[in-house]
């Protein structure tokens, strides 16, 4: 069972910038997609992006395309969501969470584990 353990979340004005981070242990990720997903007070979660095995391959919503961009160090195990230019209805909690294969999806069902979150707040 892989554990992960987002940081990096805070308060931010809009047009700032923050970088999550997913650290996983208990398994190695390397072989496997990694997404980052958002969840606003009464909304459903949402996908942000994901990146494949290798990180040769991203993927992200039309919302964040432009000011977000994952990327990934499977020597240290750890997944990274950079946000710039932010907005403040990229307000929510951010989590990260591990693909069922080497490929994501913006689905979340094909994703096994998930982290607790980490709030990201923008101020306007």
């Amino acid at each position: 069972q892989v554990q992960l353990v987002e940081s990096g979340g805070g308060l931010v004005q809009a047009g700032g910038s923050l970088r999550l981070s997913c650290a996983a242990s208990g398994r190695t990720i390397s072989t496997y997609a990694m997404g980052w997903f958002r969840q606003a007070p009464g909304k459903e979660r949402e996908f942000v992006a994901h990146v494949s095995w290798s990180g040769g391959s991203t993927y992200y919503a039309d919302s964040v395309k432009g000011r977000f961009t994952i990327s990934r160090d499977n020597a240290k195990n750890t997944v990274f969501l950079q946000m710039n230019s932010l907005k403040p209805d990229d307000t929510a909690v951010y989590y990260c969470a591990v693909a069922r294969g080497p490929y994501g999806s913006s689905a979340p069902t094909d994703f096994g584990s998930w982290g607790q979150g980490t709030q990201v707040t923008v101020s306007s």
